[in-house]
């Protein structure tokens, strides 16, 4: 092909894409990093701005699960089928019970109800719909922007969109081999614009990892379908709770009760964590245990889970993650990358500032340009 017709990507083809992207998107970039930031401590904030889900810890054991299901069928006598009962993650925590399909929210998105109940004593201490709190509403804002399905389609090209832009970043800040060291220069004494752009070149290149990271998990959550039919791992994204197994043995006046499930769940993983169990939907429904080993990444969601017949007691499947493929594993980590639990306390420190960067390189890079 001829020279003059030969296309080739320039530093001022770069640095057009970079700047329009920028202008056009930047704000939503903005947007869904600085709410990620602070939906990694969404329950602290929630404890904050609701002190009464703050339990005083107490000496004595928790309450039977079972206590606590009979509490809140009690104050909650016209919900009918299966309520999914997750456990503190703290000693001050409450029990997080779950009910997905209510009469009030039939026609939302997304709108379980929450009820947080006291470990200690059972007492039912709050009742809230998903998306009217505070940090529920903000973590709507961040996985689709309060738009919904359209909404959870756009964050999904927003985190392209934020790829591109991070690559052409780093594009527009390699000076070459022989002008490296200028590359990494912080000039304070070359006027306040010159400054400016020296910290946004900086920050940018300190916080790229973390944000191809971050678009490449975040796409995945919101496009999970992708990445599982590229790993084999049909069902395993975040939130997904597995296949449906049913209950076979023949209904009786004995069924086992939440107690004896979760015994029975925990002798195949004697030295695991009980995060949720599921309660029956019906005479055909399991009580689905979910455990957490050790060596899982995922902190609050993980994939160990037992599904146990309500009239025999007897186990009806397994998920182990041990016995994963690799790309199965892959498929289940996108959550604890994405949210920075996967490397403990730190991480999720890390991952909350990393998640303010984009609001900080918008800001700088729109004062130097206007």
């Amino acid at each position: 092909m001829p020279p003059r017709f030969r296309i080739r990507p320039t530093r001022a083809v770069w640095l057009n894409c970079h700047l329009y992207l920028a202008l056009l998107f930047g704000f939503f970039f903005a947007l869904i990093g600085l709410t990620g930031s602070l939906s990694i401590y969404r329950a602290e904030i929630d404890a904050l701005l609701n002190p009464d889900l703050v339990i005083v810890p107490s000496q004595s054991q928790p309450v039977s699960l079972d206590k606590v299901l009979a509490q809140l069928r009690k104050h909650h006598p016209n919900r009918h089928g299966a309520w999914t009962l997750e456990m503190p993650s703290t000693p001050s925590g409450t029990i997080t019970a779950w009910f997905e399909k209510t009469a009030e929210s039939v026609d939302a998105y997304y709108a379980p109800l929450m009820v947080a109940v006291n470990p200690y004593t059972g007492e039912v201490i709050a009742s809230r719909f998903w998306g009217q709190t505070f940090t529920t509403w903000l973590l709507d804002l961040h996985t689709h922007l309060q738009l919904e399905a359209t909404g959870r389609q756009a964050v999904t090209v927003l985190a392209v969109l934020l790829t591109v832009s991070v690559l052409s970043g780093l594009y527009l800040w390699w000076p070459g081999p022989a002008r490296l060291s200028q590359a990494f220069a912080l000039r304070h004494n070359a006027g306040l614009m010159r400054l400016l752009l020296d910290a946004h070149r900086l920050l940018g290149l300190a916080s790229a990892g973390f944000l191809l990271l971050l678009a490449f998990t975040g796409f995945h959550l919101a496009y999970p379908a992708l990445l599982e039919n590229l790993t084999a791992a049909s069902g395993m994204g975040h939130g997904d709770t597995g296949p449906n197994v049913s209950s076979t043995s023949k209904p009786n006046d004995r069924p086992i009760t939440l107690s004896e499930a979760v015994l029975v769940a925990r002798g195949l993983f004697p030295s695991s964590e009980v995060r949720r169990v599921t309660t029956p939907a019906g005479e055909l429904g399991t009580y689905r245990i979910n455990l957490r080993q050790r060596r899982e990444l995922n902190q609050h969601h993980p994939f160990t889970n037992v599904w146990v017949d309500r009239w025999s007691g007897q186990i009806r499947s397994v998920n182990n993650p041990s016995l994963f493929s690799a790309g199965q594993t892959f498929t289940t980590w996108q959550w604890p990358l994405h949210t920075g639990e996967a490397f403990g306390a730190w991480g999720r420190l890390i991952w909350f500032f990393a998640g303010l960067t984009p609001l900080a390189l918008w800001l700088s890079g729109l004062t130097h340009w206007l």
